[in-house]
């Protein structure tokens, strides 16, 4: 059924848009009575958007030329709605080919560098405000990472990312010398451990509020650019964290159509939300899908805002704040 939530939009392309759409009464409980979307900026804007609370800015990641990318913060300056270009900046840093984004504790940027043919895949720390770059992590028992794809990082301040070989299907990394695997990284001891070897592409990552629970996402029906094959994984995996240290307990939470699942996120109710070629798509912590918000071409999302329900949306065109009733994982 079609929510009866309120949506208006600024500068909706065509005709007005259907945002929202309920497969569940458990939807109205994420748009409450005033949810709407906005087109936040027409810029090219691709992966990793993280949210800034104390710089009211949206940082993200865009395509940059040459098969590269570069990191861009957007100032929301407390209004989201017809923003000037100006607010637009390059942050300098230098990261070669950056994809997904979280904050560290310190509050600097962690980055999934992909690195190039000649420069090194690896999670990098960016100071927001200088651009200062140091290396994180950048191989496992002496081979390299793949290309580096999304990262979170736990309360107690370990590391843990996905790394498919798409930088090499996409032509820009030397052939694997690793597989297509997640990583713990413990930045008391150097240590980088294998949590999960069974993805084919491996690619979100979100913890559930309580962090005992880590969804992954798994995009391997997309080999290459534009390519969809129906019998490899296009998924969402549930593991039991168990000791702050390993998985256990693999098992299928939501298998995502139309598309691949990409960017992950987790509400502070413990809903999953997961981007699909239609939008974001919504599921309670069972797995059942209750909803989506129809933003077609969503790349990732995150939660931001001074209250955390506003849900920042990329679209490789576009940035798009929905406002909500659910608010993001604390």
């Amino acid at each position: 059924m079609k929510s009866a939530a309120a949506a208006s939009a600024t500068h909706a392309p065509g005709n007005a848009l259907d945002w929202f759409t309920a497969y569940d009464r458990a939807f109205r409980e994420v748009l409450g009575e005033s949810a709407r979307v906005i087109r936040v900026a027409e810029t090219a804007a691709h992966e990793g958007p993280v949210y800034v609370a104390v710089d009211d800015a949206l940082y993200f990641t865009a395509p940059s030329g040459n098969r590269r990318a570069t990191i861009v913060c957007l100032n929301l300056d407390g209004d989201p709605a017809d923003l000037d270009p100006d607010r637009l900046s390059v942050v300098a840093s230098s990261v070669e080919n950056p994809n997904g984004m979280t904050l560290a504790h310190d509050g600097a940027l962690l980055v999934c560098d992909q690195g190039t043919r000649s420069g090194p895949a690896r999670i990098a720390r960016v100071d927001r405000c200088t651009g200062a770059t140091e290396t994180i992590v950048d191989g496992w028992h002496g081979l390299r990472l793949n290309s580096p794809n999304d990262v979170v990082v736990r309360r107690d301040g370990t590391i843990w990312f996905s790394d498919p070989s798409y930088g090499h299907l996409q032509g820009f990394r030397p052939e694997p010398e690793v597989g297509d695997y997640v990583y713990r990284y413990e930045p008391a001891t150097g240590r980088l451990t294998v949590v999960v070897d069974s993805f084919d592409k491996p690619n979100g990552l979100a913890f559930s509020p309580d962090e005992r629970v880590l969804y992954i996402t798994d995009s391997g029906a997309n080999q290459r650019a534009g390519s969809y094959h129906v019998g490899r994984p296009h998924h969402i995996k549930a593991f039991d964290v168990t000791s702050g240290r390993h998985l256990a307990g693999e098992r299928l939470f939501a298998v995502t159509t139309p598309g691949f699942p990409d960017g992950l996120k987790v509400d502070s109710d413990g809903r999953v939300y997961a981007s699909s070629t239609a939008g974001v798509q919504v599921f309670e912590p069972s797995g059942d899908l209750i909803g989506q918000i129809n933003l077609p071409g969503t790349v990732n999302f995150t939660f931001g805002g001074v209250d955390g329900n506003v849900l920042y949306v990329t679209t490789d065109d576009a940035i798009w704040a929905v406002s909500l009733n659910a608010k993001g994982k604390r």
